[in-house]
This record gives C-alpha cells, sequence and structure tokens, in this order.
C-alpha cells in the first residue's frame, strides 16, 4: 500500500495559521499586530516580566529595557516585524491563538469603538463619516490620525488609539477620513474631569496584596483575597469595552467595605492589581490610575 507522503514547508516559510496569516497582512500594509488569547484578550506576560519586574517594554509609557522577544506586555507587544511575527516564540500562542488584535496608534490611526446601538446613533448624528467595521454590539469607526487613549468617554464609547489594542474584525467599508476634533475633544473633556480624593500612590515593583500591608485591616485575608479575585474577575472580563467603568466599581466598591477598619489596609497594592488587570485589557494606564483612585475617593467615608 502506498505511504502517505508528509507535506513539509519550505524552510523559512511561516507556519500556515489563519490567525498568524492575517497578522502577516496586517504587518505588510504597516498596521502592527498580535494574537488574542481565550476571552480575546492578550498573552499574559512571561515569567522574567511578571509584574513589568524587566520595566516595560521600550514602547510603553514608562519605558524599560525589555528586549523580551515572547508575545507579553499586550498592546506593545504588537508588531510589524515578520520575523517576530513567525519567531518560535510567538508560533506557540499563534496556535492558541482565539483572534487577531491590533494597535491602533502605532499605525496612526484612531478606533472610535461604538458598543451598542444608542451609541451608533450618536455617531451618525455627530461625527463625521469614516470607515467603518460591523462588531458584535456595534461598530468600529476607524479614522487617519493617533491620539491618546480612554474608555467610557460617553455612554457606549471608548478611543482605542495610542496605548491601546483593538480586536481585526476586518478591513471595514467606507472611505477613512482624518481624525475630527469632535473625537480629540471626547477625551480632552474626560482629561479634565478632576479626580477626588488622592492619587493612588505606586508600590515598587507593583508587588500584590498580602496581610503584611494589611496591618490595620478588620477584615479576614480570606475575605479580602475573595472579594479581590472577584473584583479582578469582573474587570478582566470586559474585553470589548467598559474596563474602566468596571474597575472604577470595583474599587469604590472595596474602598466602602474598607471605610471603617482603623487601617492601613494595604488598598495602594489592591489598586494596583485592578489597575493591572484593566491594562490587560486594552484599558491605558493613566485612565485606569484615575478609575481607581476615582473609586477609592467615592467608597471613603
Amino acid at each position: 500500500m502506498t505511504q502517505p507522503v508528509p507535506i513539509r514547508r519550505p524552510s523559512g516559510s511561516p507556519p500556515r495559521l489563519p490567525h498568524l496569516q492575517t497578522a502577516l497582512e496586517l504587518a505588510s500594509r504597516g498596521v502592527p499586530a498580535l494574537p488574542l488569547r481565550a476571552g480575546k484578550v492578550p498573552f499574559g506576560n512571561c515569567r522574567s516580566c511578571t509584574g513589568y519586574a524587566c520595566g516595560g517594554r521600550p514602547v510603553m509609557k514608562a519605558a524599560g529595557s525589555c528586549q523580551c522577544p515572547s508575545v507579553c506586555h499586550g498592546w506593545a507587544a504588537a508588531t510589524t516585524d515578520a520575523a517576530a511575527l513567525t519567531s518560535p516564540a510567538w508560533v506557540g500562542a499563534w496556535e492558541h491563538a482565539q483572534a487577531v488584535a491590533y494597535h491602533p496608534g502605532g499605525a496612526n490611526l484612531t478606533v472610535v469603538d461604538l458598543d451598542n446601538t444608542d451609541a451608533v446613533t450618536w455617531a451618525r448624528q455627530v461625527l463625521p463619516a469614516t470607515r467603518t467595521v460591523p462588531t458584535t454590539r456595534g461598530e468600529h469607526w476607524i479614522y487617519r490620525g493617533a491620539m491618546r487613549s480612554a474608555n467610557s468617554v460617553r455612554p457606549g464609547v471608548d478611543i482605542k488609539s495610542h496605548m491601546a489594542y483593538t480586536r481585526w474584525l476586518g478591513p471595514g467599508t467606507g472611505t477613512m477620513t482624518g481624525l475630527p476634533p469632535t473625537v480629540r475633544a471626547l477625551v480632552e473633556r474626560e482629561e479634565t474631569t478632576a479626580a477626588p480624593g488622592e492619587v493612588v500612590s505606586s508600590v515598587p515593583g507593583r508587588t500584590e496584596w498580602d496581610r503584611s500591608v494589611a496591618t490595620g485591616c478588620r477584615h479576614t485575608e480570606r475575605f479580602i483575597r475573595t472579594g479581590l479575585e472577584r473584583g479582578l474577575a469582573l474587570v478582566r472580563s470586559r474585553t470589548e469595552s467598559g474596563a474602566g467603568s468596571q474597575a472604577f466599581g470595583v474599587a469604590q466598591f472595596l474602598g466602602k467595605q474598607h471605610a471603617q477598619c482603623p487601617g492601613p489596609c494595604g488598598l495602594d497594592a489592591i489598586g494596583w492589581q485592578i489597575i493591572e488587570a484593566a491594562v490587560a485589557v486594552g484599558v491605558p494606564e493613566p485612565y485606569a490610575e484615575r478609575a481607581v483612585t476615582n473609586g477609592f475617593g467615592l467608597g471613603a467615608p
């Protein structure tokens, strides 16, 4: 009986994985791409980069010296380098990828993410027409030009550009136009909103909460950890939109729980864990910090 002859890929050619092929097509057009895992979120940091011990990638806001070849650091891992996309460090991720994302700001683009029909109706009345892409619940409106990202700039509307990623759902239809002042104004208005209470202080190394930093808390360690993990799960579940608002809600809820404690309760460490969960699903870090700060401020007595 004739034995089947294995089909071998030519040496040096990329493996034929559908999501990888999509990423290579995007990269060829100057659009930085990255894989998304189950839940449509980026692959987690490698052990060497856990807790941003590496200092972060050079393209991040707090740029470090990390040159890690792995798929980590969320949106900052997005690249147009075909050699990186097809490298052994990335192929394992592509084999388990559930979707492809891209970094709009890296391609000099801004995505107005409209999460529901009301938001789409608002955009059609207020914003200039541009290329649109249907989503599960609404539409992506894509403009030429990059800007700061922000979530929940108005009900059902997120802005994704710098320090953010968005899922690739196809090229869309319509002619792409320049970024209008109307969109920039949405973020500028949000930026000027005063944050109540004190700003959450930066935790060296951004360590996770433990009992040693909560010596004045009246709750048990199990109670605190259970509440925190439930809150982090809620933030991580908002993969399409609303993670910033969810981070605010979680911080407000936890802040109220600790309002009657003599303190300290380690809320700064808890806050950084909420911020990191929001950043992991695409919320720009400055916005996540502000959302958590505001939440803790309103949760205080």
